[in-house]
Parts: structure tokens; sequence; C-alpha cells
């Protein structure tokens, strides 16, 4: 676990060189904010983790499997992992942030365009929104990230 990167992970980089080229324009990992968000938009009030589907335990992605061995360590693993994610979107959206999920695999080359387009979309249009948490889902939707 020690060589999982932190942040400048393939799918992130592929993200911010996407919505760079869209036109948008954030800060990075900044540590003033609960969970260091990957991406910080202050223009907009907005922030975007990309999430690892096997980390953070993407529902219904073939990427988040559980290890066959060890399986006891792994499913409190992610189950803290999951916890701390709750925790974290909560008190972001407590103070008064929009919270955008981008997962691994919604960020594969051949989704990253359709993904992008959608994500710089919501964040645009969050201007006069009310504070929530949203996921960027691979049904090409999105959907509050609290409701799950």
């Amino acid at each position: 676990m020690s060589r999982i990167r932190g942040h400048d992970s393939k799918p992130e980089l592929a993200l911010r060189r996407s919505l760079h080229r869209l036109g948008l324009r954030y800060k990075l990992h900044v540590k003033d904010l609960p969970g260091k968000p990957d991406l910080v938009f202050p223009r907009y009030k907005v922030v975007v983790f990309v999430h690892g589907c096997f980390w953070h335990r993407h529902q219904g992605c073939k990427i988040a499997t559980t290890p066959k061995s060890n399986t006891q360590f792994w499913v409190e693993k992610f189950g803290k992992n999951v916890a701390r994610d709750s925790r974290v979107t909560a008190t972001l959206v407590e103070l008064g942030w929009r919270v955008f999920v981008a997962w691994e695999c919604d960020l594969a080359p051949s989704k990253l365009e359709s993904t992008s387009n959608r994500l710089a979309a919501a964040i645009r249009e969050t201007v006069g929104q009310p504070e929530q948490g949203v996921d960027v889902d691979s049904e090409h939707k999105l959907r509050p990230i609290l409701e799950h």
C-alpha cells in the first residue's frame, strides 16, 4: 500500500488536463479543506475528489473487488475508507461547498471526454445552487452522493 499514490494518479492527471482544456481553473490538494480535495474550484465553491474504484468501493463497478486473502482486513479497511469519505463530504457540505466525485472507471480514455464535459457543465451550473455532494457515475448521470 505504500506505493499507492495519494495524488497525481493517472486518472486524476487525465481529468485535470481535460478540465483545463475546457477552460476551468482550479487549485490542487488544498490542505485547509477537510479530506484535501484533489481539485478545488474556489470561484464556484466546488471540490472534486478523484476516487479509485477499488479503494473507495464504487458500487456496481467491476474494479471494486475484494481480495480473496486476508478478507477481514480488506473489508474493515474498505469500510473505514467509505466512512471517512462520507464524513469528509458531509463536513464540506456543512461548510458550504459542493462536492463532486469522479470515479476511476469513468476517467478511462474511452469515457474521459464525456465525463469531463458533464462535470464541467455541472461545476459551472453550481453558482447559486444549494450545497450538496454529487457523484459523477458510470451511467453518465450526476447524482447527489449523500443519497447512497
